[in-house]
């Protein structure tokens, strides 16, 4: 229960937002739907189980190898985390004390890593992460406006759009922006290995594109563990399908649920070869920890990961939860490390945490506390160079008038950092996924590590703003093709409700072949195949295949200057 109630008077206390619990309802409600969905990936793989001819295309298989071999693991805390029982404020102990009179954590329980920042002491495990360098945390993370909803607040931290503050926003995250760039022929031709694996917050939208999400999805740890452990598809010959009405249907059902698991035998390769030289805890999320050790031990090649712990939504009795979490976070991420190291591979992983918000200053009347806005995020791994707490913490004694802390650092950019300074996407391509192209500049974080090269600016204590770093131009002249086609714009629309049309804009003259296939990756035929000088074109899909197309999704797939893109299209 979310009961906030006033057990005594005290300011800031149970002003939680309305429709609190009707939310949850939604947000559950939301998550089964996009379940319904096949967890949102599963029909737009089409590469090596259905299409048994197709394999990686040359493009894809490039990307993948290039730039870095540096991976992510995404740790969501799904409730929103109190970030004053995460980092907690010496400089600022007493104003922290009189806000919780009841929940406060005393001196005597506090690990000092500076004279300023502590953290609790049942997070001891990661005393010597820190004294290894392997521990960073950045203070007063947020955004202007902060949603104080679950729903709301996980969509805007997954889409990064702030226009709209989550209600009406962008159905695509950060991540999936970043791959719908990296495989332009998804689609089509998958890479070798699952892009990004996510385990659990199956509605959440950091690895949704426009036209499919790029994440290998289970519901939970023993869903992945089974793959892991028997590489398991469904048999697709069984006789049922023959003497059955409906048999069709059901054997392209199953076939949509092997395209969700076409990975499962890379995955289970994948486990045999690695190994856990670590003993973990028995819980959930330590379980989690190990399984990605072990396939990042056994060289899978997936770049990005997601997992998950509930459990922060601490509106009541919130000491004794938050320290199961955060002490079962510490020792697992600690064991986890512990274990990339006996292979070598612990300097090229970074671990970050996020939650959809954080909590009030101050408690509330359930020995709990509020929806908040800022929190530290938590960055672990060998390759931060260094221990430290980054940024500005927010004043507890200047709250807003609602008890909340206010945010000193823009969430947006720690992901810009990431992506372009841990895994080197080039800035232009990142101030495009988080940033949309806005006036706010790059403004990289100093976490430890630098792939473009940029200076960092001083994070200034008197919060002045960081010195932008503008995007380098272009350069003039010819660019080379396979830079060229990234340009190419191809938007389907439907002019008359039956004659669904391609959109065309080529930056310059070039050869271009455009094949559809149905849904179960089978070509249909030609949609165009001509040189097409610079300029937008508009092409009739059902004039260009001369043979009935029934109603339905196809796929089109878009050849020009040795690349590849597809996307989907609904032919009506």
């Amino acid at each position: 229960m979310c009961d906030t109630h006033n057990h005594h008077e005290s300011p800031y206390k149970g002003l939680e937002h309305e429709g609190h619990d009707l939310e949850h309802k939604t947000w559950s409600r939301r998550s089964f739907l996009q379940a319904l969905g096949i967890a949102g990936s599963g029909t737009m793989m089409l590469g090596h189980q259905i299409l048994s001819a197709s394999a990686p295309s040359p493009l894809t298989a490039a990307i993948a190898n290039a730039n870095t071999d540096n991976i992510l693991i995404l740790i969501r805390l799904n409730g929103g985390n109190d970030g004053l029982s995460t980092v907690i404020p010496i400089q600022q102990y007493d104003s922290y004390v009189n806000a919780r009179p009841n929940i406060y954590i005393p001196e005597s329980k506090i690990l000092k890593l500076t004279d300023d920042f502590g953290v609790p002491t049942y997070m001891n495990a990661v005393e010597p992460m820190w004294g290894d360098g392997q521990f960073k945390a950045v203070h007063g993370v947020g955004y202007e406006n902060q949603s104080l909803s679950h729903f709301t607040g996980s969509d805007i931290y997954a889409n990064t759009d702030l226009t709209s503050n989550g209600f009406t926003g962008l159905d695509t995250g950060w991540m999936g922006r970043h791959f719908e760039n990296l495989y332009p022929d998804y689609l089509i031709n998958p890479p070798d290995a699952p892009a990004a694996i996510q385990i659990g917050s199956i509605s959440n939208l950091v690895f949704q594109g426009e036209e499919t999400n790029y994440a290998f999805v289970t519901n939970n740890i023993d869903q992945l563990e089974e793959i892991a452990e028997t590489g398991f598809f469904y048999d697709l010959s069984n006789e049922l399908f023959d003497s059955c009405m409906y048999g069709d249907q059901l054997r392209f059902l199953r076939g949509v649920a092997n395209t969700t698991y076409e990975y499962a035998g890379k995955i289970h390769e994948a486990y045999q070869r690695g190994q856990n030289q670590v003993e973990y805890q028995d819980n959930g999320f330590a379980r989690q920890l190990a399984l990605l050790a072990r396939l990042i031990k056994g060289n899978l090649g997936t770049k990005v990961y997601m997992i998950s712990m509930g459990g922060f939504d601490t509106h009541g009795n919130q000491p004794l939860a938050h320290e199961r979490l955060m002490s079962r976070l510490s020792i697992a991420v600690k064991n986890f490390y512990d274990d990339l190291a006996f292979t070598e591979q612990d300097d090229k992983v970074l671990s970050m945490t996020f939650s959809e918000f954080g909590r009030r200053i101050y408690e509330n009347g359930s020995n709990g506390t509020d929806h908040g806005k800022a929190a530290p995020t938590l960055f672990f791994g060998s390759g931060l160079s260094g221990s430290a707490f980054i940024g500005d913490h927010p004043s507890l004694d200047q709250p807003n008038n609602r008890g909340n802390l206010e945010y000193t650092m823009d969430f947006r950019d720690l992901y810009a950092t990431v992506l372009a300074e841990w895994l080197c996407v080039p800035i232009a391509d990142v101030q495009q996924h988080i940033y949309f192209n806005a006036s706010h500049p790059y403004n990289p974080v100093d976490l430890g590590f630098n792939c473009s090269g940029v200076e960092f600016p001083d994070i200034a204590m008197d919060n002045d703003p960081p010195t932008p770093i503008d995007t380098p131009p272009r350069p003039d002249g010819d660019l080379p093709s396979e830079e060229l086609a990234t340009e190419v714009v191809h938007t389907p629309y439907y002019p008359t409700q039956n004659a669904p049309h391609i959109h065309l804009e080529m930056p310059f003259a070039a050869h271009v072949d455009i094949q559809l296939y149905n849904i179960l990756g089978q070509r249909v035929g030609t949609v165009y195949n001509e040189m097409t000088l610079e300029g937008p074109t508009e092409i009739n899909i059902r004039e260009s295949v001369r043979d009935s197309l029934a109603t339905g999704k196809y796929i089109y797939q878009i050849n020009v200057a040795d690349q590849k893109m597809s996307k989907s299209v609904m032919i009506m």
